[in-house]
This record gives C-alpha cells, sequence and structure tokens, in this order.
C-alpha cells in the first residue's frame, strides 16, 4: 500500500459519500451557533442529576436498613414496652398526714386533663411548637436548629422534638453517641404509633427531669411551689417549662434572675403560638412567685432517710408501693427544726457552733421527732442517729446510778477537791473546789471530781454496765475518764438511755415505725414488744430523780426550766467545749439535744446549759401544751435522821474542820422530838402542812407511767 496506502483509502472513502462543496456559512446564516462545549455542559447536569438520584436512593435504602436494625435490635432487647415506674413509699405521721413520699407511690398521677391548658402548651410552646404536626422526628425543626447552630458557630438547639425526649427519658443512657440518636429516632416513631399525643404529653410531663431532683411536674411544683401542678399560676408554668433546657441554669430557687428571663421567653413563645395573649403574659409578668428557699429542705427528710434504711429490716417485699405509719409528731418535728435552726442563726456565728441534733421520744421509746442537722439541704448525714461524740458529763447519770445502786444516798456527803488517779488529774469546769458537798449539790453543779471518785469507787466497769443496761450500745471504755463521759455515743442512744428515769425504770428500744402495709391494704409488718423491761429499781429511780431536779432547780440546767411541771435533766460538755448537751425529761415526753461542729473544733465556751438548754425548752414547751403537770416517778426512802451521811472516802479532818458540817456548840435548847421529813419537803422543800405543788399519781401495775 506504499507511504500514500492511508490517503488513497480515505480519497476512495470521500468519492463513495459524494463530493461536498465548502460552505462559507452555516445553515441559517446569520444564526448564532452554539458552542460545542454547551453539549458537553447538558451532559454534566444530566449526570449530576441522576448521581443525585441514585445517591438519594441508596440512602434511602441504607437508611431503611438501618432503621430495620435499629428496630430489631431494640425489639430483641425488649425495649418496646413503657418502663414502670419503681414501686414508692408513703410515709404517715402519727396523726396520719403524709410527711413524705419516695419514689412514685402513685406511678403516673398527673392526668392532662385535671391541668389548666397552659401548663403544657408552656412547655410545647418552648421545647416543641410543631408537637401536634409530626410524627416523633420534626425535619424542619431539625434543619432549623442545625442553622442556628451554624450561624452562632456553637452546639445551641438540639432539635430533639417532645416525643424524642420522652424516648430518651424512658428507654436510653444520657450518652451522646450516633447509636444513641438513631435508637432515640426509631423510638419516638414506635411512641407516635403506640400512643395518642395527648398520652405521650401526659407521659412527658409525669416522667421528665425539672432539676432539684424533682422528676415529674407533679413533684417540681411541689418542689419549687409547695403546691400540686393543677394550682400553678399562668408564670409559674412557664418558669417551670424554661428549666427543662438547663434545669440548674434556670432554678428559680438559686436563680431567679436568670429563671425570670427564661421564663419571659417562654411567655414570649406562648403568645406568638396563640395560647396566651398579649395581656395574659404582661399580666403573668406583674405577677409574684414565691419559690421555696434553695437551702431548705424539711428536717423531717432525716428520718425519712432513717425510716428507709430501716424498712429492709421490716419486710423485703418490694414489688408494690408501701405505705409507713410511724410515730413521729409533725408538730414537734416542725418545732424542733425551727427552733435549732433559729438558734444557730442568731447565736452560731458568735459562740463558733455550726451544727446540732435533736430526739424527742415518749416514755414507750416511740420517736416524736428527729432533727439531724442544721440543713438537709447542706448536709445529710443524720448526727441524731450515726454523730459519735463524747457526752460529758451528761454521761454522769450512769456514774450516779451505779454509786446509788451501790448504797450511795442523794445526801451523801464526798469531797469536791484536787484529785489524781494515775495520770490522769480531772478539773472542774469553774476549776474552783467547794470542799465536802452532798451528792445532789455536787450533781446539780456538774462537779467532775465528784464523779471520778464515785466512778472509781464503784469501778469504771460498772459504770460501763449500767450504761448498757439502760440502752447505750456503743462500746464503752473501762479506763477512769469513762465518769466524765469520754466514751462515744449518738444523740438517740444517749436520749434513749434516759427514758427509764422517766417511764418507771423501764428499758426502751426507740423505734419510729409501727405499721407497714401495702397500697392494697396487704399489712407486711405490725410493731409488737414490750422494750427491755425494768432496768432501775423503783428506789433507785426516786434517788435519780431528786439529783435530776436539782439540776434544772438550781444547778447548771436552770434555763430549761418551765412552768410548773416537775422536770429532771443533766447538762454535758466535752473537753474544750467541743461537744453541748441537754437531756431532760418529764412524765410525758424525754428530749436529748447536742450541738457542736462537725470538724470537732472547740465552740467560744458554750455549755450544755446554755443554748442546748434552749433549744429543749423550745420544744417541750410546746409538746406540753395543755398537758396536767405530773410527777417524775420513783419512791424515795426517808432517811431515819436528818444528819448528813458521811462517805467513807471523806476524811475526819475535813469533816471537823468544816463550819456547815461540823457539831455546833450553841446555847443548848430544850430537846424536841425529832420529826422525819416526808416525801414533798425532801423534794422540793415544803413543810408536810404546806399544800402540795403538784398532785401525785401512782404508777400503773403494767410498768408504764401516766
Amino acid at each position: 500500500m506504499g507511504l500514500f496506502g492511508g490517503r488513497k483509502k480515505k480519497a476512495a472513502q470521500s468519492q463513495r459519500r459524494g463530493r461536498q462543496e465548502p460552505q462559507l456559512f452555516a445553515k441559517g446564516r446569520g444564526a448564532r451557533a452554539e458552542p460545542p462545549r454547551s453539549k458537553r455542559r447538558r451532559s454534566l447536569l444530566g449526570w449530576l442529576l441522576r448521581f443525585t438520584l441514585a445517591l438519594g436512593l441508596w440512602a434511602a435504602v441504607a437508611g431503611a436498613a438501618t432503621f430495620a436494625f435499629v428496630w430489631f435490635t431494640l425489639a430483641q432487647n425488649g425495649v418496646f414496652q413503657i418502663p414502670e415506674r419503681e414501686p414508692g413509699i408513703m410515709i404517715l405521721a402519727s396523726d396520719g398526714t403524709e410527711l413524705a413520699q419516695r419514689g412514685t407511690f402513685f406511678g403516673d398521677s398527673v392526668n392532662i386533663e385535671a391541668l389548666p391548658d397552659y401548663v403544657p402548651n408552656a412547655i410545647i410552646a418552648i421545647e416543641d411548637r410543631r408537637f401536634y404536626s409530626h410524627h416523633g422526628i420534626d425535619p424542619w425543626g431539625l434543619a432549623r436548629a442545625m442553622a442556628n447552630n451554624l450561624r452562632g458557630g456553637r452546639l445551641t438547639q438540639g432539635g430533639s422534638t417532645l416525643t424524642q425526649q420522652l424516648a430518651k427519658n424512658l428507654f436510653l443512657s444520657p450518652e451522646r453517641t450516633l447509636n444513641r440518636k438513631l435508637q432515640e429516632a426509631v423510638l419516638a416513631i414506635w411512641l407516635e404509633t403506640k400512643f395518642s399525643k395527648d398520652e405521650i404529653l401526659q407521659l412527658y410531663l409525669n416522667r421528665v427531669y425539672f432539676g432539684g431532683g424533682s422528676n415529674g411536674i407533679d413533684k417540681a411544683s411541689r418542689a419549687f411551689y409547695n403546691k400540686g401542678p393543677e394550682e400553678l399560676t399562668v408564670m409559674e408554668a412557664a418558669t417551670l417549662a424554661g428549666l427543662l433546657k438547663a434545669p440548674s441554669n434556670y432554678n428559680p430557687a438559686k436563680r431567679p434572675e436568670e429563671a425570670r428571663q427564661r421564663a419571659t421567653l417562654v411567655l414570649q413563645s406562648m403568645v406568638r403560638e396563640g395560647y396566651i395573649s398579649d395581656a395574659d403574659m404582661l399580666e403573668a409578668l406583674a405577677s409574684s412567685t414565691n419559690t421555696t428557699p434553695a437551702d431548705y429542705v424539711p428536717a423531717t427528710q432525716y428520718a425519712v432517710d432513717w425510716i428507709v434504711d430501716q424498712l429492709p429490716l421490716f419486710t423485703k417485699d418490694n414489688r408494690e408501693s408501701l405505705v409507713i405509719e410511724t410515730t413521729l409528731d409533725t408538730v414537734l418535728q416542725l418545732k424542733a427544726e425551727a427552733s435549732l435552726r433559729k438558734r444557730l442563726a442568731d447565736n452560731g456565728k458568735k459562740l463558733k457552733i455550726s451544727e446540732g441534733a435533736l430526739v424527742t421520744l415518749d416514755p414507750t421509746g416511740a420517736v416524736k421527732a428527729l432533727v439531724g442537722g442544721r440543713s438537709y439541704k447542706k448536709s445529710q448525714f443524720n448526727r441524731a442517729v450515726k454523730a459519735k461524740r463524747q457526752p460529758g458529763s451528761a454521761f454522769k447519770a450512769f456514774v450516779y446510778l451505779a454509786a446509788i445502786e451501790a448504797g450511795y444516798r442523794p445526801e451523801t456527803i464526798e469531797v469536791d477537791e484536787p484529785i489524781r488517779i494515775g495520770n490522769w488529774e480531772p478539773e472542774n469546769y469553774t476549776r474552783k473546789y467547794l470542799g465536802p458537798v452532798t451528792l445532789e449539790r455536787a450533781f446539780a453543779l456538774s462537779i467532775n471530781t465528784v464523779a471520778a471518785r464515785l466512778g472509781q469507787a464503784v469501778t469504771p466497769a460498772a459504770v460501763a454496765a449500767v450504761a448498757h443496761r439502760l440502752g447505750i450500745a456503743s462500746p464503752l471504755g473501762t479506763d477512769a475518764t469513762i465518769a466524765l463521759g469520754t466514751s462515744e455515743v449518738t444523740p438517740l442512744e444517749m436520749t434513749s438511755a434516759f427514758v427509764p428515769f422517766a417511764n418507771g425504770g423501764y428499758g426502751v428500744e426507740p423505734y419510729v415505725v409501727t405499721r407497714i402495709y401495702t397500697r392494697s391494704g396487704k399489712v407486711l409488718y405490725q410493731r409488737q414488744g414490750s422494750g427491755l423491761g425494768q432496768v432501775v429499781s423503783n428506789a433507785d429511780l426516786g434517788a435519780m430523780n431528786m439529783l435530776f431536779r436539782a439540776v434544772v432547780r438550781d444547778g447548771t440546767g436552770t434555763k430549761a426550766a418551765f412552768g410548773n411541771l416537775d422536770i429532771g435533766g443533766k447538762t454535758g460538755t466535752s473537753q474544750d467545749y467541743r461537744d453541748t448537751w441537754f437531756i431532760g425529761f418529764t412524765p410525758y415526753y424525754i428530749t436529748g439535744v447536742w450541738m457542736g461542729n462537725d470538724d470537732n473544733s472547740p465552740t467560744r465556751k458554750v455549755t450544755g446549759g446554755s443554748l442546748p438548754a434552749l433549744v429543749w425548752k423550745d420544744v417541750m414547751e410546746e409538746a406540753h401544751k395543755g398537758l396536767e403537770p405530773r410527777i417524775l416517778p420513783g419512791e424515795i426512802e426517808a432517811a431515819d435522821t436528818d444528819e448528813p451521811v458521811i462517805s467513807e472516802n471523806v476524811p475526819t479532818d475535813v469533816m471537823e474542820d468544816d463550819p456547815l458540817l461540823a457539831n455546833e456548840e450553841d446555847i443548848p435548847e430544850p430537846r424536841q422530838k425529832k420529826r422525819k421529813r416526808g416525801l414533798l419537803a425532801r423534794i422540793f422543800g415544803l413543810d408536810e402542812n404546806d399544800p402540795p405543788i403538784i398532785e401525785r399519781l401512782p404508777p400503773r401495775k403494767d410498768g408504764t407511767l401516766y
């Protein structure tokens, strides 16, 4: 074919097609020719269109597959059912009034139909204004949230619907992962297919978290406004709706300004959506709202915690909500809390004392009031039940009882002078010494040296045994310092150990729960039992109550006295004024008060006869309103002579040198027949012919008094 074979081939092809003349102009002279690249552009647009359609199709397939996979996974795990609320607990006071609820006693109790329209509408307006038009997921809301986030440069909106939020609260953990978001979307769609919009909204209102430990609008309205959700005002409803975005940031009790700003935004959204008018919004903004103080939770919660802790001891049946009946007195409980808080608020700073605890019992050991601290909100530690502190001189009650049981009497003379027991040299509070004193006087003035002598005389082991017998459960030391209360005990122990002095000598085990039954009425527990039996004889009890009366009458506890009641008590102050106590009683009630600091730092010379005695008086005055005076139990054996009984520990030369106790050598008078002093004369200093102050009532045969 040669070098030009290719050209000949092309020429032959040209001849077969026919000759073509060259054209100077294209057909349709003057028409503008399309540029060659136009055809390529149309091809590119078509390709992009086809690609987009294909991509959308594959995305839909992938989405459907993902949806099916997530749905199947959730179904396999049994998620597709509304979880039941955990059984709740309702705790009742002795008069049947409700003290507290734990959990959800009534389940999802709030019915949306019982609420004012503005309560759910406030939440819809601010959280999901398209709630009634979407099917669990709101694409427009999601797109709007994404746009706002992009404009703001940070994540400010989530785009989740109320249904999605409910799905998260009901079924999912709070972690932020793609898998959880997919599960949330699937569950939201399931909820929309399973329930009506109102049912979803009602579930949401009962389960969502409003902050402050409040799940559900019922608890939130009671926690923040002390009222039921059906009583909320427009402003209060708007404030609670505003909490949902950030409960800590918009807490109306802790951050009222931020909460008000957020509530205003909620009101504006309600106006925009047509739920309220402009006039309604202005009226709401002008209204006043009173929130519960941020640091206030009723001190009753200390008792509630203690009750719940004991629940496993009474019953293990927690499949149904329970009702727990208790011995607590609502009036005394409120008074005890108010007094302790006020006394500490008025005097705590200047006296460097920050905490306290109180227990009130009746003669059977029933707890009528229990306050475990100054503020439950700030500290949930129950000092009344768990704090072990040195009782100081309050422990002398057991020392003197051991001495009385060993043969000592209130009129027995001991010497108040410096004493050394091994390396221990106890000193008196005043660092002064009175010389020979009766046990009654030594107890009333809380003289340390006499208590130390008695402790040694009867032995520390005997003192510890007496304390345990009366109800002290904590381990006690058996060295000489036990006489001054160096072994640590709880306020509940100390108060219960004083009960025998008020009830005729019978030991008790303190109790607060009387009956437990299910919501349907099945009784699971009914208290039975009669305590520890008689732990103090009637004669010894009479002698001890002479000592206790002297403390309040003219000793270290005079600030506790009130009215014409027969009151006994004992003050206590530990070393360096770290712990201060007053434990006192009447035939009706026994109350113990402890005050001090959690870090065991010294107070500014606070004694048991000061602040603790005043708190005791506040509570006991309230407790005895309308009650008739009664005499403390116990018989007193009259002495055969009015001459003082001298302890064997008192040196003879001391007695001879003491002008108060030595034989007087005055002008002799005619000898008269000696007349024995009666019971009232010995107790109150009355003559037999004087009218009695209080009528004595005899004890019952069953051992209970009055």
